[in-house]
């Protein structure tokens, strides 16, 4: 039988996702991983999800920043200057307390001499009302902060998800190639067998022949498995950060965990998606655009104390100066530009509105297609089950009638490689079904350990 048509789909992902190693490159030993273990590591070491947890920082600081603008400003500045300009001789004298009135009529103000001047400001600035823009302002920033979290868990979900599947990769992998392994001794003791049949001249040559033409076949199909093995390795350790020529040492897949939940159930957790739930919270933060685009029409109010100390040299202070100011600005008139952004922002809102109801409508889409391929991938593995069981024993019974010298090499062959199929078929079943399982959970909501044995809906 043909060995393409093994539906051998999840080993070709791996191959296009893997960088090989490269010639030379030192082998770690295999050491154990489970697959809970392998989902928790993605999560703290894969770079999407660092990258993420930056991305939230950088929001987190953004939204202290924001808050920071209603606190009062200090700054402090020193100046120096020479100047012989005769208003700024005098007003600089006047300011550090050095003018002279006697000295001032007898000399000519006109041609003032060359005058040093330190002066040292300390200010205070304190906005008491700015239309709404400041509070519009630290609200979106808030917002935008939490729809990074969300989006942080979102992707390490996603990277929970991404080493789930390779885990199931390199099992299902290893799997094959065990069985490719049995089934090639199996293969070389019916070989052996029929050469001492052909021996007794109970068998004709051809039939060894055969026999033996389907051995080198396994061969082949051998050495294309365990170089899978190490394509499907390598897949894993990319989506850890482990080095690209690390093994594991896994368990064979277990069942997968039955999908008892039914949909109504995956769909109410899908409302409170990660990802959906930042979209949710960005869309707050851009309608709260509009009232931003509206402060202009208000005035602003601010309270500004200064102090100043003057002298001949920086930091002196020889006179000192302060003055506490109220300060209101009001844009009366620019064009009809501030009607335009208002409207602009409340359209955009409008528009994001409608991005977000659709994004929720796909989300449930997502789940139900989720929920469907993980009921069809768990049906066909109980039926790729059953085929198996009853393939080995046909093999059994085919065996023990050509011991019997009653059917022919080709017949045992036959039963053979449909044995190896159905192995195959019940192997890519249960990996399917597990990699549906996780997917449907991660659609919906959860986090795909949820769906583990041993996991908790």
């Amino acid at each position: 039988m043909n060995e393409k048509r093994n539906p051998l789909v999840l080993f070709g992902l791996a191959a296009a996702l893997a960088s090989p190693a490269r010639a030379g490159e030192p082998q770690t030993p295999p050491s154990p991983l489970t697959l809970a273990a392998a989902m928790q590591k993605a999560r703290e070491s894969a770079r999407d999800v660092t990258a993420a947890q930056a991305r939230q920082g950088a929001a987190e600081a953004r939204a202290s920043q924001a808050k920071a603008m209603r606190l009062p400003s200090f700054n402090l500045t020193a100046l120096f200057m020479r100047t012989n300009n005769p208003a700024e001789a005098f007003a600089m004298k006047l300011n550090q307390g050095t003018f002279s009135f006697p000295e001032f009529v007898a000399s000519d103000p006109n041609d003032a001499a060359p005058l040093n001047t330190g002066i040292t400001r300390a200010e205070i600035a304190l906005p008491l009302f700015t239309g709404g823009e400041l509070s519009g302002r630290i609200d979106q920033a808030r917002l935008a902060a939490a729809a990074a979290s969300g989006t942080s868990t979102w992707v390490a979900d996603n990277a929970a998800l991404s080493a789930a599947e390779a885990y199931v990769m390199v099992a299902q992998a290893e799997e094959y190639a065990a069985l490719l392994h049995k089934s090639r001794d199996t293969v070389a003791a019916h070989v052996k067998l029929a050469g001492d049949y052909v021996t007794q001249g109970m068998l004709v040559r051809s039939e060894l022949l055969r026999a033996e033409i389907e051995l080198a076949r396994m061969d082949d199909l051998v050495t294309e498995a365990d170089g899978r093995v190490r394509i499907a390795n390598a897949n894993l350790a990319f989506r850890l950060g482990a080095a690209g020529g690390s093994s594991w040492a896994l368990s064979p897949l277990p069942d997968p965990r039955p999908v008892a939940v039914p949909l109504d159930g995956w769909l109410e957790t899908a409302g409170q998606r990660s990802d959906l739930v930042s979209a949710r919270r960005l869309l707050a933060a851009g309608e709260l655009e509009e009232k931003v685009k509206q402060a202009p029409f208000w005035p602003k109010l601010a309270l500004i104390a200064k102090g100043e100390l003057y002298g001949d040299r920086p930091f002196g202070s020889t006179g000192r100066s302060g003055s506490l100011t109220a300060v209101a600005t009001w844009n009366v008139f620019q064009g009809g530009a501030d009607r335009a952004a208002v409207f602009a922002a409340r359209e955009d809102a409008r528009a994001g509105r409608e991005d977000v109801a659709r994004f929720a409508e796909s989300v449930r889409l997502e789940v139900r297609q989720a929920f469907e391929e993980a009921k069809t991938a768990e049906a066909r593995h109980e039926t790729a089950r059953k085929a198996l069981e009853a393939a080995r024993e046909a093999e059994r019974i085919t065996d023990d009638r050509f011991r019997a010298g009653v059917v022919k090499t080709l017949d045992l062959l036959d039963v053979t490689t449909a044995r190896r199929e159905a192995e195959t078929r019940e192997l890519v079943a249960r990996a399917d079904a597990h990699t549906a399982a996780l997917r449907l959970a991660v659609k919906a909501g959860r986090r795909p350990e949820s769906v583990l044995n041993g996991g908790t809906e």
